[in-house]
């Protein structure tokens, strides 16, 4: 492992070094006091949707949902921090946007964890955390297994924070090959296809139009095949109203309303984020559609209200059988290649722990049982903490897997933290006095 030598035992062990726990590692490095902690990431270096950072997409939200502006506005942190030391201030706001885009972002992510190589370890893959038991059946705290270069090794720690992002979703029966790959590794696949005269995106969303689009301005001669599961694809339903599903502030109000409650929102403006594409990018590919219908030609087709019934690839290419919900008739597209653009999962505990996952307590839909300062509430008593990010959009609305809360939930995370800190301490230190007495 890169990196400083672990202890034998640290206060917080972080799994995964994306955006959430990156703003974990701001927010503790800011709190006065602050429990130690070391942080886990697989990739041998910074990374944030490497497959996908096409070099004109733009964010979806504003800068101001930085790593740090909502808890912490005068943090050296910040996304106007980075453009002033980059000396892009003014070009930034010369743009007049409030959206950076997507490479940009990608750079201010990367410069903000220049910062704590002290603390993180890549190209480090944790493969098992296990509890450690005490003699009362209390859970005392975890044994993180971790997998790198140099072998296995392990390091306890009385609080796991397990941020490891979203994971990519496949369709049922369908498995990545060598002619067909999920969206996030668009551009490391993509530069394989050589003069491809037919290609098929699957999708809904803001990936799968740019994809198509991305495919389009590559190969200009090939005609790319949109299967969305919609009769188009719908634009994001965004609006200063709206908007306030995604405020911190909201996070409280849903997770003290009633279940039902939470799940007719969810319905109601899950089009604010999920299964849309922005307005530009939706503009964008029906003019081209449009311009090249006017140059009789067809390069971009677009399957409405269809879905992939089968998908056979082979050594020259992909046969897809599309069935329309609308009439139910099949159609067969031999391409050369295919895109999913078929969205992502909150990540499945059972890979890290293994034969303790029932510790994890779930709800009845088998949802994790997360309280409202991010810890899973576990099966068994004891003072270690399991802190799950990304994984409670049933509990605490849209935003758990998204960018827009990420600052002050750190903040949170980070006085949880310390708080269970002191109080171990406190308490080991008390179980001291009475054992000298």
């Amino acid at each position: 492992m890169t990196g400083r030598p672990l202890a034998a035992r640290i206060d917080v062990v972080g799994v995964g070094f994306g955006p959430a726990n990156l703003a974990l590692a701001i927010a503790l490095r800011e709190q006065p006091g602050a429990p130690g902690a070391v942080f886990f990431e697989a990739q041998p270096e910074p990374t944030w949707h490497p497959g996908m950072l096409l070099t004109d997409a733009s964010m979806q939200i504003s800068f101001l949902k930085d790593l740090v502006t909502f808890r912490n506005p005068t943090s050296r942190y910040s996304f106007v921090s980075f453009l002033h030391q980059q000396g892009r201030l003014a070009d930034f706001t010369n743009r007049g946007s409030m959206e950076p885009l997507r490479i940009e972002f990608a750079a201010y992510l990367r410069w903000a964890a220049a910062s704590f190589d002290d603390v993180v370890r890549y190209g480090s893959r944790v493969e098992r955390i296990a509890p450690v038991w005490g003699a009362d059946g209390r859970v005392d705290a975890f044994d993180v297994v971790v997998a790198s270069s140099d072998g296995i090794g392990s390091v306890r720690a009385g609080a796991v924070v397990v941020a490891a992002g979203l994971q990519p979703r496949l369709p049922v029966g369908v498995e990545p090959g060598p002619r067909c790959w999920h969206s996030s590794d668009h551009l490391h696949r993509v530069g394989e296809l050589r003069a491809p005269t037919r290609l098929v995106v699957v999708g809904t969303g803001q990936s799968a139009m740019e994809v198509a689009l991305d495919l389009s301005d590559r190969f200009p001669d090939a005609a790319v095949h949109l299967v969305s599961s919609q009769f188009g694809v719908g634009p994001s339903y965004q609006g200063p109203l709206v908007n306030g599903i995604f405020d911190p502030e909201t996070v409280d109000l849903l997770y003290a309303a009633e279940e039902d409650v939470r799940a007719r929102l969810d319905r109601l403006h899950r089009n604010a984020n999920n299964g849309v594409a922005s307005a530009e990018v939706i503009q964008e590919f029906f003019d081209r559609a449009y311009r090249d219908r006017w140059l009789g030609r067809e390069r971009l087709v677009l399957h409405r209200a269809s879905r992939v019934a089968s998908l056979a690839e082979g050594p020259h290419g992909v046969r897809v059988v599309v069935r329309s919900d609308l009439d139910g008739r099949e159609s067969v597209l031999d391409a050369e290649a295919v895109v999913l653009g078929t969205g992502y999962d909150a990540l499945d505990m059972s890979v890290l722990l293994g034969d303790d996952v029932d510790l994890v307590r779930r709800d009845a839909s088998g949802r994790p049982v997360i309280r409202r300062d991010h810890r899973a509430e576990l099966t068994a008593p004891g003072s270690a903490s399991l802190v799950l990010v990304g994984q409670s959009d049933h509990l605490h609305g849209m935003t758990s897997p998204l960018l827009s809360t990420v600052a002050v939930r750190a903040g949170e995370i980070a006085d949880l933290l310390a708080g269970a800190v002191r109080a171990g301490r406190h308490s080991r230190l008390e179980e001291g006095r009475h054992a000298v007495v």
